[in-house]
């Protein structure tokens, strides 16, 4: 179940000594998601994780589908959403903000073959933990953190 704030390994202190970050700001549009994918296969291979490139690519790929999904609902034009990357010495952390003040809303796998909603599952799945915090003066961030520990 997610937390709705950053637990505090995850808190934005001072970075390790091996860490690294990334942002991206894109709108939410078709061209958007190709670069966030973009953004993050080129991001981890500059960053030698080129072992955690498909479970980042689809956990980065499904929280901004979620995030524009949502904040683009009743808002005027294609809202802007931001990526971050924060890699520490054992872990990333991947996040998405979006203008939305809603809460993800994580609905457990069923038996249902519904098209939508399984996205936060498959976060859930991919992630070691993830969660939400708001972003005064409005919106919130989503969040996923991802070992980067080689598969043995």
């Amino acid at each position: 179940m997610p937390e709705t704030v950053p637990p505090p390994s995850v808190a934005l202190t001072a970075p390790a000594p091996l860490s690294a970050s990334a942002i991206l700001r894109v709108e939410c549009s078709r061209e958007g998601f190709a670069r966030v994918r973009s953004f993050t296969r080129d991001t981890l291979h500059v960053w030698s994780l080129d072992h955690c490139c498909d479970d980042a690519t689809l956990v980065i790929t499904e929280l901004t589908a979620n995030a524009a999904t949502h904040a683009a609902a009743g808002a005027p034009g294609a809202p802007e959403i931001r990526l971050g990357f924060l890699l520490d010495p054992t872990h990333l952390l991947v996040t998405v903000s979006d203008p939305d003040d809603r809460p993800p809303v994580y609905a457990p796998a069923g038996s249902s073959l519904e098209e939508n909603g399984r996205g936060l599952c498959i976060v859930d799945a991919l992630s070691e933990e993830w969660g939400w915090a708001p972003s005064p003066p409005a919106g919130k961030t989503v969040w996923a953190r991802l070992s980067t520990c080689p598969p043995l």
